[in-house]
């Protein structure tokens, strides 16, 4: 009975400390700790022949992770114009796309995302369209992105409300790969 009596104890503030961290701070810590990592991924939903992902290599860089800032270069075969953004804002995750060319200049569509309106879930976050993004790309006023992360899987999605768009790729967490190296403009 003592020993039941035990394990009850403990789970109890297992449980209570687990509840005591916000749910998208427990997310950021999970991505952080694949700091330094690159992982390769697949398109999971479909494309055409002629989309500009189609038959490239997809590699994911979790180069640069602190508190409020992680940097997630994404690189499409040969190009490494987009790097994913995330930042810890007031409490909540916001995620931009910053896009270079290969000179280090900014793209003139960059700096589009959203930030998340809520603390979400611990294995995802979701990031409506800002007004930066609904001034910068009036068609993108609409789109949510979303990121799900557990154990063994990274997912970048899209979707763009009252559309078909819809854009997943996903990145196995069990298998490092090697880096392509920085994205452009980054320098690391």
């Amino acid at each position: 009975m003592k020993l039941y009596i035990l394990v009850v104890l403990i789970f109890f503030f297992v449980r209570v400390y687990a509840q005591e961290l916000p749910a998208n701070q427990i997310f950021w810590k999970s991505l952080s700790a694949h700091c330094g990592n690159s992982y390769e991924g697949t398109v999971i939903t479909p494309i055409s022949e002629n989309d500009p992902f189609a038959g490239k290599k997809l590699v994911m860089h979790i180069v640069d992770c602190g508190n409020e800032f992680i940097h997630i270069p994404f690189f499409v075969g040969e190009d490494k114009s987009r790097t994913w953004v995330l930042t810890m804002e007031d409490g909540l995750i916001k995620l931009k796309h910053d896009h270079r060319h290969a000179d280090g200049s900014p793209d003139k569509v960059t700096q589009y995302g959203g930030i998340a309106s809520n603390t979400g879930m611990a294995g995802i976050q979701f990031f409506p369209a800002d007004q930066e993004t609904a001034d910068l790309i009036p068609a993108s006023a609409t789109n949510v992105w979303w990121i799900t992360l557990d154990e063994t899987s990274f997912t970048y999605n899209l979707r763009r409300m009252g559309t078909d768009r819809l854009f997943s790729v996903k990145f196995d967490l069990t298998k490092e790969v090697e880096s392509p190296g920085p994205a452009w403009g980054w320098g690391k």
